[in-house]
């Protein structure tokens, strides 16, 4: 499959009368987008702000962060099966809205969502202090169940970011890249010298608020199958779950998935890039051993020589990256683990809930579990009432000041398992 992705660089966010982009400038009319937000009817009101790199800005609860994109070439549209109709997107051209994001704020749904600050300590542990941020505060109606609110203001955020990526159709593109996978045979033809890697990524499936949605399909549904890493780039995967903010997986990193970029950047010349394997994370112990054994299954058909796996949050989902590790590797086909740790506040702690001597090859994220204090902040865009019962934080955490006292587990994307961050340890 052959995709190009068309990088329209956004350089400011200006509220105005009309919807446009213009000279890089993306002008945003709040009454365009509030009736989209509101055609759901779990949603009783949204408020639109911009937070920008630098300034005195704290988001939180943070839900979800998705760059808008738009389909002008080749079958399907972004976010097939959420938004878009169910057509084999991955294929063709797709213009990205660079430098900026859409961020979706509001009520907590369950504790484990995030905080983004645009300046300051927190500042210098999540990607998205340095983006351009579109941020809509949603409000339910009243008495409206956690899940349904956690589903209306998913998808409002996709709406949104389609709305806006729409407006960028008719746009020449700053800078255009180009993605190309090859059938099985046509990558033994043309690589007969290179190893053959693969990479598997791991989707969080735990249940209720711990979801990820493949072409609208819960991932709890699925068995590991194979799907091109450009599909994943024009928006087959988006994210539905609240686990912690630092190693949670939002809708634009799946989109911006950087060992996909760092393996195509490698394809050709030092491996030849298979495919993506794409796998669940499961609660009870027979789903994880059936997922694990045809995740390895699917890793000696193809005849890969090695394997890249990441996963997302930790705990529960340490088993089944464990298991897939070590099974990966029994069938001959070495392993490099992506992960973070949640070693104590001390570090000293063990850092993962599970381990095994053919995990032999890791990466990290960071301790999830290391200690900071956020400064105050002149502005919150959403609300602090939360903020005590966020994971990584306590009933200490506000303190009388207005800082915050927290792991850096409460801060969106601080030991991100795809190597989307900032951290990592030798």
């Amino acid at each position: 499959m052959r995709l190009e992705i068309g990088k329209i660089n956004i350089t400011d966010i200006r509220f105005a009368d009309s919807s446009k982009i213009e000279k890089g400038v993306l002008y945003v009319n709040p009454d365009d987008l509030k009736p989209v937000v509101l055609e759901d009817e779990h949603l009783k009101d949204v408020t639109f702000d911009i937070a920008k790199p630098g300034e005195s800005v704290r988001i939180t609860p943070v839900k979800d962060v998705i760059e808008p994109r738009v389909k002008v070439e080749g079958k399907g549209g972004v976010f097939p099966g959420m938004i878009a109709k169910v057509d084999t997107v991955g294929s063709g051209k797709t213009l990205a809205l660079k430098g900026m994001a859409v961020v979706t704020a509001g009520k907590i749904v369950g504790f484990q969502e995030g905080i983004i600050d645009m300046t300051g300590p927190g500042a210098e542990y999540t990607p998205f202090s340095k983006t351009l941020n579109l941020v809509m505060v949603c409000e339910p109606v009243e008495d409206l169940k956690q899940h349904d609110y956690e589903k209306a203001v998913r998808m409002a955020g996709f709406r949104v970011a389609t709305k806006i990526g729409e407006l960028a159709k008719d746009l020449q593109a700053d800078e255009t890249c180009v993605y190309e996978t090859c059938g099985i045979k046509e990558g033994i033809e043309k690589y007969p010298d290179l190893p053959r890697v693969g990479y598997v990524s791991m989707l969080q499936t735990q249940g209720l608020l711990h979801d990820t949605y493949v072409y609208g399909v819960d991932a709890k549904q699925i068995i590991p199958t194979i799907i091109s890493p450009t599909e994943v780039m024009d928006g087959a995967i988006v994210s539905g779950n609240c686990v912690s903010a630092c190693d949670k997986n939002p809708t634009y990193i799946h989109q911006n998935n950087p060992v996909v970029e760092d393996m195509f950047a490698e394809h050709g010349k030092s491996f030849n890039f298979v495919c993506q394997i794409i796998t669940n994370e499961n609660v009870y112990l027979a789903d994880k051993e059936r997922s694990s054994n045809m995740t390895a299954k699917l890793c000696k058909m193809l005849d890969l020589d090695a394997v890249i796996v990441t996963q997302e949050g930790f705990g529960n989902p340490d088993t089944d990256l464990i298991m897939n590790c070590k099974k990966i590797e029994a069938e001959g086909v070495k392993t490099v683990i992506v992960t973070d740790e949640y070693a104590g506040r001390d570090g000293k702690s063990q850092s993962l809930a599970d381990a095994d001597p053919a995990a032999d090859a890791v990466v990290t994220g960071g301790n999830a579990n290391e200690v900071i204090i956020l400064p105050k902040l002149d502005k919150v865009i959403g609300m602090l009432d939360y903020v005590n019962v966020i994971a990584g934080a306590s009933d200490k955490t506000l303190r009388e000041d207005g800082t915050l006292e927290v792991e850096i587990q409460v801060i969106t994307g601080a030991t991100n398992e795809m190597g989307f961050g900032y951290l990592s340890a030798r």
